[in-house]
């Protein structure tokens, strides 16, 4: 009966070890990991955000100033180093069964994954619903929160959808980001480019470049572009940098001749969750539920 006993033990154990590894999609390709990890560490606040979103706690986070939505999430969780530079003795001490990196974290993907299992979730890009979309789906397989996860999808389309219908038709728009006295513009294909993408909004410049920064532009050339909205990131505000504000460095005569502003078109959206945590699902719905308002009124 012990042999009998012993070989149906060793029967199980191959469905077992199967059952516990789980492949997932990542921004790297597709990645093996063990399934429903209890102890997790995230280097991205994208990440951070729809984790949370799925009700799962963290155990570690990075030492940064989160938007003030990602504030209750952060709250009280181990800070194991910052986003470019991780606390490798304290992950070692900590023994996570899962490191989240990406986005600003993306470099230190590699020796992270020499102190636990690690998965890059970079959000980059034009593309940038879809991408958010299918890593929301990967942590609802990770986290067996898959139902959760396809509600969240779900809300997120309709929101899309909804806004696509309030901006159709109501001209064209120029997105910067200023920082001090400096602005950028950003193209469909650049890291807010998903306004254009996924809204059907024409860009008022369609010729811009996709950089990681923007393409520096001065106030002749937003003058020249003659926008019907202007879509603006305070990339100051957005990290907590004194200086001077988005409302005062497009405050000049160049700026306030564009239809955008004769017409009270110039729409200041919350910078931190945009600029800090894109593409993550509360990011996104915030973000939209902004843009929808603005061009509504």
């Amino acid at each position: 009966m012990k042999i009998i006993a012993t070989s149906l033990v060793a029967l199980t154990l191959p469905s077992l070890a199967l059952a516990a590894e789980l492949t997932v999609e990542t921004a790297a390709g597709a990645a093996s990991l063990a399934a429903q990890p209890d102890k997790v560490v995230a280097f991205d606040l994208a990440a951070i955000d729809a984790i949370d979103a799925l009700g799962v706690a963290l155990a570690g986070v990075p030492e940064v100033s989160p938007p003030a939505y990602l504030a209750g999430a952060m709250q009280g969780v181990d800070r194991v180093g910052t986003l470019f530079e991780p606390d490798y003795e304290a992950l070692a001490v900590m023994a996570p069964d899962l490191i989240v990196a990406g986005g600003r974290s993306q470099s230190v993907v590699e020796p992270l994954s020499a102190v636990a299992p690690t998965i890059d979730m970079t959000i980059w890009g034009g593309a940038l619903i879809e991408q958010a979309k299918a890593r929301l789906a990967t942590y609802g397989e990770i986290f067996e929160r898959g139902e959760a996860a396809a509600e969240l999808t779900g809300a997120l389309d309709d929101k899309v959808a909804a806004v696509r219908d309030t901006v159709a038709d109501k001209g064209d728009a120029l997105i910067v980001m200023t920082n001090g006295g400096k602005v950028s513009a950003y193209g469909a294909e650049s890291r807010f480019g998903w306004m254009h993408a996924a809204l059907d909004l024409p860009e008022a410049h369609p010729a811009l470049d996709a950089e990681t920064h923007g393409e520096a532009v001065s106030f002749e050339f937003i003058a020249e572009v003659d926008p019907d909205w202007i879509l603006v990131i305070d990339r100051g505000a957005a990290i907590g940098q004194d200086g001077e504000a988005a409302q005062a460095t497009l405050d000049n005569p160049l700026v306030a001749g564009t239809k955008a502003a004769r017409n009270d078109r110039i729409l200041y959206l919350d910078s931190a969750p945009l600029y800090l945590a894109g593409g993550g699902i509360r990011s996104l719905m915030g973000t939209l539920d902004e843009i929808e308002t603005g061009f509504s009124e």
